[in-house]
């Protein structure tokens, strides 16, 4: 069973960066170090959708259709 929570999420993790940019683990782990960095978090703090497609120039709509893409039955 989907969970539909899943889909309203707001934070972006590695290996959703992972999925998007069809990169390493590591490469996915500097991506989000340099956002932080960026936007002026901290190590510990989470970086949000928007945040990411703000940093790379691309619409958060973009992101979310590869991330959350559900083949159908």
């Amino acid at each position: 069973m989907c969970n539909p929570m899943l889909n309203n999420r707001k934070t972006i993790y590695a290996q959703d960066i992972m999925i998007f940019t069809g990169r390493s683990r590591s490469y996915a782990y500097k991506i989000l170090k340099q956002v932080k960095e960026s936007v002026g978090k901290k190590k510990h703090n989470l970086i949000t959708i928007q945040e990411f497609a703000d940093f790379h120039h691309i619409t958060v709509t973009e992101i979310e259709e590869v991330i959350f893409y559900k083949p159908q039955k």
